[in-house]
Order: C-alpha cells, then structure tokens, then sequence
C-alpha cells in the first residue's frame, strides 16, 4: 500500500540512486546534449512510470539537461510509489549509457538540484491570500485549500507562495522573503557563498531546518532543508 514518508525516509530511500530529497518532493538532474537527447530521456522517464506518470512525474526538458521530480499528487508529498518510480527511472536512464543521473554539485556544474518558494509574512493571512491567488492566478495545493494556506502555479511554471504569521507589525524589516531549498549536505556551500557575495547571518536558530541570510540592505533570504522537520 501506498504511504506517505518522512523526511529521513525518502532522503535514505534514494540518496543511492542519484535522486534527492527537497521538501515533498524527488528531484535529480540528467545531463544531456541536445533538446532531442532530453526528450529521450523524458520519455523513458514517463516511460517506466507507466500509469503512474500523470499522478507522480513532471519533466523540465532543456538543450543541456532534464529536471525530473517525483512527487504524489494526491498527497502533495513523497511516498513510497515515488521512491520505487525513482530507482526504476535512474535503472532506464542509467541504459542509455553516457547519461547520469544526480546531484550535480562537486563535478563542475554550478549547483545541485533546488526548490524555491516565496514566503508571504502577514497578519491577517486569510485576508491576503485571495488576493495572491488572484494576480498570480494560482491554485489551491491538493487537499490544501484553507484561507491560510500555500499556493501553487497550476501548470507547475511558478514557485509555490506560502504564508508566515506574524503576531505584530513589522514595519523595519521586508515582508517577502525567498526560500532556497537545497539537499541537506549542500546547505553549509550555499551558505558560505551567500556570506562571501556580501551577505550576512540573521538567525540559525531554527538549523538545519532554514537559515535566515540577508543582503547588503537587509532583504531575506532562507536556505531550507528537510532536516528538523520530521
């Protein structure tokens, strides 16, 4: 049966098979070399997948790599389905021979697999939030629809917004804040080249789940990872 996992679950159930945890969902990049090679590997992925591949799998297809995530539409998170789906399509893609699947980092390429999500803090969410919807024309997230909570872009294009109560007016500090999540061993890289670019700390106190970075005129950032989540 079907059954929806944890953090630590789904990151040691695929860190062999080139896929990673970020936060409800499995990603892994292909390299490839031409537009054509990753519609191939596309196809194998959706492929090997079968019927599943309209419920668990979404495909970016570029000239130079594929970005494939697996993730449980119905529950809006990773189960175990998508980790069987993983390790069948690492086992097809791995056949084409000189493809590789997994985190690109430490072989040259500028970075690993990511998710990005913008953070809304306000003190009347569900006042606002219709509003989001509205202008960015997005959607509730499966079995998510409460005046308080995330929405994502349909035809999955867009990052998910989601929203951060606060208990007072903060008017000294921004009110949008991005946040990176990276795979939990990228985190401390990530971190430290924000820092060099002119960065600086504002909060740890919540690591390894986030981080709390700001630039030169204070605009946040958070790096994010599964950890201290479960």
């Amino acid at each position: 049966m079907e059954r929806t996992l944890t953090g630590s679950e789904a990151s040691e159930a695929i860190q062999d098979h080139g896929w990673r945890f970020l936060l409800g969902s499995l990603r892994t990049s292909v390299p490839v070399g031409s537009l054509a090679q990753a519609i191939d590997v596309a196809a194998k992925a959706a492929t090997v997948c079968g019927s599943d591949a309209d419920r668990h799998l979404s495909v970016d297809a570029r000239p130079h790599r594929v970005v494939l995530t697996l993730q449980s539409v119905d529950h809006a998170a990773v189960t175990t389905r998508d980790v069987e789906l993983a390790r069948l399509i690492s086992a097809a893609v791995r056949q084409t021979g000189p493809l590789t699947t997994g985190p690109e980092t430490g072989t040259g390429a500028p970075r690993s697999v990511q998710l990005l999500e913008i953070a809304i803090d306000a003190l009347r969410i569900a006042e606002i939030r219709p509003f989001w919807k509205a202008v960015l024309g997005y959607a509730d997230e499966a079995g998510a629809g409460g005046p308080e909570d995330p929405l994502v872009d349909p035809v999955g294009q867009g990052p998910a917004i989601w929203f951060q109560q606060l208990d007072r007016a903060r008017p000294q500090r921004n009110r949008i804040h991005f946040d990176i999540c990276v795979p939990h061993d990228e985190a401390p890289r990530r971190i430290a080249a924000a820092l060099a670019a002119g960065g600086h700390l504002v909060s740890a106190t919540r690591a390894p789940a986030f981080w709390v970075l700001a630039d030169a005129e204070g605009n946040e950032a958070c790096v994010t990872t599964w950890q201290g989540r479960d």
